[in-house]
């Protein structure tokens, strides 16, 4: 991998990489076309990183699609697809050198998936160096992720622009994500609740008639009668998912709903 990019640089060809766990969908697809806008080359990477899933995730359930991925990647016509084993990204004589993530990263996702953060920090660090993209895109849906990711290159002086995508949504709201597919036919109905649930709130902040806490407490009231388990509904700073200001705000929710822990977020401004 190292090789090749090494090569396109030589021949001043820039790089943009899109990282996944596969299981490729149009979200998947839609970062592939933005990568292809922004350099000579694409690369798209699938591995299923051990380290972010906690001891009762979906680890061993997660849906892997490898021949079905390349057939999709190929159709984009996508340069070079890495799909790196957990023995090259972890090997099995090395300790691990985990990645320190910022403190807001303790919050939110954080807080309900301890780890989950570090090992992202940590497999995206390697993915970065094996590939060494000028260019790296990732979905806003994942919005504190991002903000990890983004920390991370900072904090290490990476030379790569860190790009964050539009969700993708299907007609009724509800935000692509591999794990939409746990979802019942009933599930799948009420699944959009969330997506309404932001839209709602977004009007109630632009109303100014209540304050944050009254309108995020509305919010988990409306999601949890809708069968859904919610873990965290808050608006927040965009950048830096502190207390919300008067500008630059963004509303961001997880909750499971029966199998699936689904998350989405809305910018106010």
């Amino acid at each position: 991998m190292q090789a090749w990019s090494n090569a396109c640089r030589a021949k001043g060809e820039s790089l943009s990489f899109v990282p996944t766990m596969g299981n490729l969908h149009e979200g998947h697809l839609a970062l592939v076309e933005a990568a292809k806008k922004m350099a000579d080359k694409v690369v798209v990477s699938i591995y299923v990183n051990p380290m972010q899933f906690g001891e009762n995730e979906d680890f061993d359930k997660y849906p892997r699609t490898e021949q079905q991925d390349l057939e999709q990647l190929q159709q984009k016509q996508v340069d070079v697809v890495f799909m790196p084993d957990s023995a090259e990204m972890y090997p099995p004589d090395q300790t691990i050198d985990y990645i320190a993530v910022p403190d807001f990263a303790t919050e939110l996702e954080g807080q309900t998936r301890p780890d989950h953060f570090r090992g992202v920090a940590t497999i995206v660090k390697k993915l970065f160096d094996a590939v060494q993209p000028d260019h790296a895109i990732f979905g806003e849906k994942d919005f504190q992720q991002c903000m990890v990711v983004k920390n991370m290159v900072a904090e290490h002086g990476l030379n790569i622009e860190i790009h964050a995508a539009p969700i993708v949504r299907d007609e009724d709201g509800l935000a692509k994500s591999s794990r939409n597919q746990y979802l019942t036919p009933e599930q799948r109905k009420q699944a959009p609740v969330l997506y309404q649930s932001l839209l709602a709130a977004r009007q109630k902040v632009l109303a100014e008639t209540l304050n944050y806490s009254e309108i995020e407490s509305q919010s988990i009231d409306f999601i949890a009668k809708n069968s859904f388990e919610v873990d965290y509904f808050v608006i927040r700073d965009a950048t830096t998912l502190g207390a919300p200001r008067e500008q630059n705000r963004v509303i961001l929710v997880a909750a499971k709903l029966g199998i699936p822990r689904l998350l989405d977020n809305l910018r106010v401004d």
